[in-house]
């Protein structure tokens, strides 16, 4: 399609001399418009919360919006696994169509307005989204939120992604992408805001960067977003060589750079790299930090009058900002064919039909001893496990709500009948975390749960119902028949505890924290004693209660404003009393299907988390959690099949002789439990593959602080991992036949051939990927620096029914075959090179090695 104003000479003649210098950075509408600001109006509207600017025709418009893997904070929306559960998928097909979805409905949601609204948090069109650091070490708590520990990996699927929210037409996005955050920052959570990294040359170049340069390169992201830390003490947003040179230079970005929010504040508040807030905007500007998320930049009229920067540099990043709204349509004129979305575009039948495909490609089979798995139809079951049946553990975290989410116990239940399903909570996940309040505990008229009477806000019942549990998300929704701008909640019936002891209640409300006109009210009673009345705001409400074992009734009230996101009844419960009730469920079923792991609220962004095992979001141990490690010991030892499903955005370190199969669904999102229930009973034969290194103890990993990648995820690692990177099992088995490599040139890409047979009686989808191992170029390396072992450099997914063969071709571009010197410098080198081309790493399952030998003069390759 043609641009709607294309650049003619006459234009940029007749436009001011600063607009002309400007010419290639947007088009004339944009530096026409930003010719008739004056230099405070431009510096609002390079700041998050944009405000109406009269001068330039621009309603207010909040830049922030986040798609990670669904679209997030603005109401129903699909939801879909979490980013490191997408990433086990190995799938950048389907990646593009979940960016599609993503795009789409926030295109749906910005359509239900004129484009003259103003437009609040969460509610645009500019999309910051996919997070592609590098997961390098499993403590980090929002490696979730990555495509895990590869940079191919996470690049091609990033790729995918990208392509999927922006749409085919660079000149008319539905959204616009912003891959984040660049470069070199992977926790630690606590100190992220003045963290300086000191990072090898090699480092760099070889995992830290190739999946943002693959990004840019190939799917052409109209943003990208500059990260919290420094390297080597100039901080990134500030940093002229990363952002200007390699960015826009070396990989040709056309877009416009966000800092991560409050970063360009980091600059000189807690980097001391600048002297104050006109520095250090004027420090990001030059750099080539176009935007801040924050206010800093409203110091640019100081740094301006100051000299330290010219009013030319901010047009410069104004034109470049503005330029997004232009080409979306909304703003100066412009028109998008995406206008045209309608506003029922949101959580289709057809976006939920592949949010539950995403779910079903994203389960990874880690064993499966003596085929334990798939159960039989009838199987009596227990499940055991808080995840079972917890509404955090399907959303995740950057999420949007699920209209209509499956937790694995209610997947279960569906798949295998209620009546041959009992649950028990069984433990909480660490000592010291509150969870969700179990159906088993509630009892209102006989029946699981608390009766909930749901009321507009004048007080006028609307209906009435039996809910299971008080676990809700609420963000900007509300319940069939309400008015999400606010009702009323009114829950009643019965607390019946596992046994006698003390328990510790909580009420927790994820607030509302921008923009707050009012927070929710609360009332909660038990035992005929009022525990809290009011407004919680940001803080989780414990209470200590006593029970002698017998049930006491409960009230629990909920006057809904519209701001605050939803209400969850917790509680902390003494141990032996929930673990007893879970082997009394299990010693009455046929086999025990225990939901372990993690949660978003352990392990997450900037937590207000201290517990055994967790701190801020990180963790300081990877292995199961001890109340969780108790609660597996307990069930391995009723002599019951022990199934575990693991929930989980990180990898988890658990004994496999406590369990007869183990898999790991991590957190995933509105169709989980179904998914986890088909592949249970064998209707879903699971495909996923490990995005991430599982080790076997946090004493495998280096110091968390320490960027080297030497003896960290499978590239480097010369240990022997619980489960390795790409490791993932069937219900059928594969062959490798009749593999060979084409005769390569140096510098030219490879191709490797091999036939894959089906060789069991079930239809089944491999991942084929292939490892290279290319020639050791530095026969002595220095003592910080890692050991290449191999790397993954192609791989597709393959349908294959039972008993059926194909031939499979995967090709490995130069940059795939390259190896990365001490310098930095990445080249492809004469040599014997091995690759691997199978269903796992090297050894790893069914696979063929094959060898060839590359001559001449090594070629060094663009930066």
């Amino acid at each position: 399609m043609k641009a709607l104003f294309p650049i003619t000479l006459a234009m940029v003649l007749a436009a001011p001399a600063a607009a002309q210098d400007l010419a290639g950075e947007a088009d004339p509408a944009v530096l026409a418009a930003i010719a008739k600001a004056d230099l405070a109006e431009k510096a609002d509207q390079l700041q998050s919360t944009a405000p109406a600017a009269k001068a330039m025709g621009l309603p207010a418009y909040d830049w922030w919006n986040e798609g990670l893997h669904g679209l997030a904070r603005n109401g129903v929306a699909t939801v879909f696994p979490q980013a490191v559960g997408l990433a086990a998928t190995f799938d950048p097909a389907l990646m593009e169509k979940v960016g599609t979805v993503v795009s789409t409905e926030a295109r749906a949601k910005f359509n239900a307005k004129p484009v003259s609204a103003d437009r609040r948090i969460y509610e645009g069109l500019t999309i910051w989204s996919p997070n592609i650091n590098i997961f390098r070490d499993p403590r980090w708590g929002r490696g979730q939120e990555t495509y895990g520990e590869d940079p191919f990996l996470t690049g091609s699927l990033a790729v995918g992604f990208i392509k999927g929210l922006q749409g085919p037409d660079p000149l008319h996005p539905r959204v616009i992408a912003t891959p984040k955050h660049l470069a070199v920052h992977s926790g630690p959570e606590a100190g992220r805001d003045s963290f300086d990294v000191d990072v090898s040359p090699q480092d760099r170049e070889a995992t830290y960067l190739p999946a943002f340069r693959k990004a840019v390169t190939e799917a052409k992201p109209l943003s990208l977003m500059c990260a919290y830390n420094s390297t080597h003490g100039v901080p990134v947003c500030a940093d002229r060589t990363l952002l200007n040179d390699t960015l826009r230079g070396d990989w040709g970005f056309k877009g416009f750079v966000v800092s991560d929010c409050d970063a360009v504040a980091n600059i000189w508040m807690f980097h001391n790299y600048r002297y104050d807030a006109a520095e250090a905007s004027a420090a990001a500007i030059k750099a080539g930090t176009d935007f801040d998320c924050g206010t800093t930049y409203a110091a640019l009229t100081q740094s301006v009058a100051r000299g330290l920067l010219t009013e030319a540099e901010v047009d410069r990043a104004l034109a470049r900002s503005l330029e997004a709204r232009y080409k979306l349509g909304i703003a100066f004129g412009a028109k998008n064919p995406w206008g045209k979305i309608k506003p029922s575009e949101v959580n289709t039948p057809a976006h939920r039909a592949l949010a539950l495909e995403a779910a079903r490609k994203s389960v990874v089979l880690l064993q499966n001893e003596n085929n334990r798995l798939p159960l039989k139809a009838g199987t009596r079951l227990a499940v055991i496990g808080t995840n079972a049946d917890d509404l955090s553990v399907i959303e995740a975290n950057y999420h949007g709500t699920a209209a209509d989410p499956v937790t694995p116990l209610e997947g279960i239940r569906r798949q295998f009948g209620a009546a041959n399903v009992a649950y028990a909570q069984g433990s909480v996940l660490a000592e010291g975390a509150p969870v969700v309040v179990p159906e088993t505990a509630l009892v209102a008229d006989g029946k699981p749960g608390l009766r909930a009477e749901y009321l507009d806000m004048s007080g006028k019942r609307v209906f009435v119902r039996q809910d299971r549990r008080v676990d809700f998300n609420l963000t900007r929704t509300a319940p069939k028949g309400l008015d999400a701008k606010g009702f009323k909640v009114r829950w009643s019936g019965s607390l019946v505890p596992p046994g006698a002891g003390t328990y510790r209640l909580a009420l927790d409300i994820p607030a509302c924290w921008k923009d707050c006109r009012r927070h929710d009210d609360v009332r909660l009673s038990v035992g005929g004693k009022e525990l809290h009345a009011g407004v919680l705001g940001k803080q989780r409400v414990e209470f200590d209660i006593t029970s002698d074992g017998t049930p006491q009734p409960i009230s629990l009230e909920l006057d809904h404003y519209g701001e605050d996101e939803g209400l969850r009844l917790m509680w902390l419960p003494p141990a032996d009393a929930q673990r007893a009730e879970a082997v009394k469920a299990a010693s009455q079923a046929d086999a025990i299907v225990a939901v372990l792991g993690l949660s978003p609220d352990l392990e997450g962004e900037a937590l207000q988390v201290q517990v055994p095992g967790f701190v801020g979001g990180d963790r300081s141990d990877i292995a199961l959690p001890e109340p969780q490690a108790e609660l597996l010991a307990a069930l391995h030892a009723t002599g019951k099949p022990v199934i575990v499903v693991l929930t989980n955005g990180s990898a988890v370190s658990i004994d496999p002789a406590m369990a007869d199969a183990v898999l790991t669904a991590w957190y995933p999102g509105e169709a989980g439990g179904t998914a986890i229930a088909e592949t249970l009973a064998g209707t879903n034969n699971p495909s996923g593959r490990l995005p991430v290194t599982f080790y076997k103890s946090t004493s495998d990993l280096p110091a968390f602080v320490d960027y080297s990648m030497k003896e960290r995820t499978y590239r480097y690692f010369t240990g022997k991992p619980l489960w390795g990177f790409g490791h993932g099992l069937s219900y059928t088995t594969y062959g490798y036949e009749g593999a060979k490599v084409s005769a390569p040139a140096l510098g030219q890409p490879v191709t490797v051939t091999a036939t894959l047979r089906n060789l069991g009686s079930m239809a089944g989808e491999e991942v084929v990927q292939a490892y290279v191992v290319p020639p050791v170029i530095e026969p002595r390396p220095i003592m910080t620096q890692g050991v290449l072992q191999r790397q993954l450099a192609a791989f597709t997914r393959v349908p294959l029914a039972a008993g059926k063969s194909r031939d499979v071709t995967l090709t490995i571009d130069p940059r795939s075959l390259s190896v990365v010197d001490r310098r930095g410098t990445r080249k492809v080198v004469p040599g014997d090179y091995k690759v691997w081309i199978g269903g796992g790493q090297p050894g790893d399952g069914a696979g063929a090695w094959v060898s060839f030998t590359l001559t001449g003069q090594a070629q060094e390759l663009p930066k």
